[in-house]
């Protein structure tokens, strides 16, 4: 279901979505009751879509536990619905790329994360996507560089009922080693439009201070990490670009979709 429609009144029509806003997706996410539907497969780790309802709204979610996480060998095990929620929290603090509301929390196979489903087209991806998305690509690209993505498949980018595009398994992010995995090369080399680089300007001001997103990144990541993360960011505002592909490394994830 759509971010801002997908959720239903228990009693009356459904909540117009100016009626429902993040904070109270994250709100219903964090306090509602949660029922699994059904495992996802087939996925690399355990993945259930869930109903989650207050008594007043009601939602779909995507519930990604802890325990159901495949061991890496470059991730620190049981870290992936941690890194997850980091991302949800530095893109709503840019404001872009769309990433579904996502919380940390117990459900049914304990601790995970949980996010908003997303009603998008079934057949649509990066690689089916027409020349009018190719501007809602360039944050996720940009978004991507900064958090370090090692995973960022042409699947993992959902395209709405509204034609919005949606980044979704953010799960493999964050690392301090460079890891940049990407079907997303459309703008390499290219220099960040100005909108973008006063967005990231304003992140480096909440990352240089005792604020609510560096707070909760400390719970969420590991000090390595979040320096590691500034250091990207000072980068990409230094040069004012996004990168090049780097030949001696793996620059896209397999399988590509």
């Amino acid at each position: 279901m759509d971010a801002s429609v997908s959720m239903s009144q228990m009693e009356d029509e459904p909540a117009p979505a100016a009626a429902v806003g993040p904070e109270r997706a994250l709100r219903l996410l964090s306090q509602g009751h949660m029922a699994l539907l059904g495992q996802i497969v087939p996925s690399s780790n355990f993945t259930f879509l869930a109903s989650v309802d207050d008594g007043n709204l009601q939602t779909l979610a995507i519930y990604k536990p802890r325990r159901g996480e495949r061991p890496l060998w470059d991730f620190p095990h049981g870290t992936l619905c941690l890194r997850e929620v980091a991302a949800y929290l530095v893109s709503r603090t840019l404001g872009w790329p769309l990433i579904p509301p996502t919380v940390l929390r117990d459900g049914p196979h304990g601790s995970g994360a949980l996010q908003l489903y997303i009603d998008a087209d079934p057949e649509a991806n990066y690689f089916t996507f027409h020349e009018e998305q190719l501007p809602d690509l360039l944050p996720v690209a940009l978004f991507d560089t900064l958090v370090n993505n090692a995973d960022r498949k042409g699947g993992h980018l959902l395209l709405d009922r509204r034609d919005r595009v949606w980044a979704i398994d953010n799960a493999l992010t964050f690392h301090p080693e460079p890891k940049l995995r990407t079907v997303i090369w459309d703008f390499a080399g290219e220099l960040i439009p100005e909108e973008y680089l006063i967005d990231l300007r304003q992140l480096q001001e909440h990352l240089a201070h005792e604020s609510p997103l560096r707070q909760a990144l400390i719970e969420l990541l590991m000090e390595e990490e979040i320096a590691a993360l500034e250091a990207r960011l000072a980068a990409l505002l230094e040069s004012a670009a996004l990168p090049i592909p780097d030949p001696t490394r793996r620059q896209v994830p397999w399988p590509m979709v």
